[in-house]
């Protein structure tokens, strides 16, 4: 096993790990950070004033905006010879969000990393092809570092061109395919009309950056023969993709409670959800020397699962990610964000994986909202209008707003190799 911690730990060992990691990260903040030790004495706060995990809400929260202000070394805690790499992703104010490693940052990086492979059920038999980001992205280095840490065969090919992913994937027997969803639904749709389905070696399916929905899985399924598909979490600010993943035992996510503490907060009260409810996803790392994050409000929007998973992992359980809440766009009132429409459409039977919410105003200045949708790519046996009208009853009853339905053929809305734009708000405020 490649866990630094135990897999069948109980909720009492995590908690007094988590505490003694809380503890760690503050005081190397307050002793190693100047811009930590104004806003901990701002806040009232020492390192020892964390005698449990409830403190860690006395804690002051950090933004992107932070970093920006900050650039580029606004969270540095180490000495500049201490330091081995820089990641970076775009910022808020046209600034990059820089973050420096570590040589033990990179280790446990790799470590969260490889967990993800093993959690997949990969083996040191699988050849695992990278089609993601190079440079100074997080993303096609972690997916490269972690397999070879983990001891499967890495190809690192980079993000797009499919002639020369579906050559090297048949010349070379690719088990694993480590995309965007959105990648992997264009990967899937050549495969299927170049007629290649049946030259691949391909097991499984490793999706990162972006939600997918069930119909994009089920295109990837049914036309590259994939077995299994896992989504895998992370973000730049926290070491990078690896920091979780689904563990085919349904869609949450296990994270790695035993790296950093995840808090799930109202994005509006910043005060803790209900287990089950959507909050913003708000992290604090527990061993991070070059960059530590204390309660950092990342945006992104999920909601915690309970109970235990069958799976046999006793590390805690996120949603997918449902949406940001820097994107949500208000509609008659009503907050709306890709994930609740992702939702709706996933139980219509008929429709494609592909679809657009477009927000306009209409002649009288009144708010309108048209879901485009692709039909599937072989009839189900049901209207137009029938689909229509299931999908004007799905937005009603789970985001309390009406729409329009508008069918088009398969294939015919846009594709791409990075993340896919699906709200479109074509309204003008004054």
């Amino acid at each position: 096993m490649l866990t630094r911690f135990p897999a069948k730990a109980s909720p009492a060992d995590l908690e007094a790990f988590q505490l003694a990691g809380l503890r760690w990260t503050v005081r190397h903040a307050w002793d190693n950070s100047s811009f930590y030790r104004q806003r901990l004495e701002e806040a009232g706060v020492t390192p020892d004033c964390i005698g449990s995990l409830d403190d860690l809400r006395r804690l002051p929260f950090l933004t992107a905006q932070d970093l920006a202000d900050g650039y580029p070394f606004a969270l540095r805690s180490v000495p500049f010879a201490d330091l081995v790499r820089i990641h970076a992703s775009s910022g808020t104010t046209g600034k990059r969000k820089v973050l420096c490693y570590t040589q033990k940052d990179i280790d446990d990086w790799q470590t969260m990393f490889a967990r993800c492979y093993e959690l997949a059920g990969l083996t040191r038999e699988d050849r695992v092809q990278i089609a993601v980001g190079y440079g100074l992205w997080t993303a096609g280095v972690g997916f490269q570092q972690a397999c070879e840490r983990f001891g499967a065969l890495a190809i690192p090919v980079g993000p797009g061109n499919l002639d020369i992913q579906t050559g090297l994937m048949i010349d070379l027997q690719s088990t694993v395919f480590c995309c965007t969803a959105s990648m992997g639904l264009l990967l899937a749709e050549s495969v299927h009309n170049r007629g290649l389905k049946d030259k691949l070696n391909l097991k499984k399916i490793i999706l990162g950056a972006e939600r997918s929905s069930s119909a994009m899985l089920a295109t990837m399924r049914e036309c590259l023969g994939v077995s299994d598909i896992y989504d895998i979490t992370g973000l730049t600010e926290v070491y990078g993709p690896g920091t979780g993943l689904s563990c085919g035992h349904g869609s949450a996510i296990h994270y790695w409670a035993d790296h950093y503490i995840l808090e799930i907060l109202d994005p509006n009260t910043l005060q803790p959800v209900a287990p089950g409810e959507v909050g913003e996803m708000v992290y604090t790392t527990l061993g991070k020397e070059g960059a530590p994050l204390i309660r950092y409000r990342s945006r992104d929007l999920t909601r915690l699962i309970e109970g235990t998973c069958s799976c046999g992992c006793t590390l805690p359980r996120h949603d997918r990610i449902l949406g940001r809440s820097d994107d949500v766009v208000i509609f008659r009132g009503v907050n709306i964000y890709p994930g609740q429409v992702d939702e709706v459409l996933n139980g219509i039977e008929g429709i494609g994986s592909e679809y657009q919410v477009h927000l306009g105003h209409n002649a009288e200045g009144r708010d309108y909202m048209v879901v485009k949708v692709e039909r599937a790519k072989v009839p189900c046996g049901i209207g137009d209008e029938q689909i229509q009208k299931r999908i004007r009853s799905g937005i009603k009853h789970t985001l309390l707003v009406s729409c329009d339905v508008e069918m088009v053929y398969h294939g015919t809305m846009p594709r791409s190799e990075r993340k896919t734009k699906r709200i479109f708000d074509d309204r003008k405020f004054e």
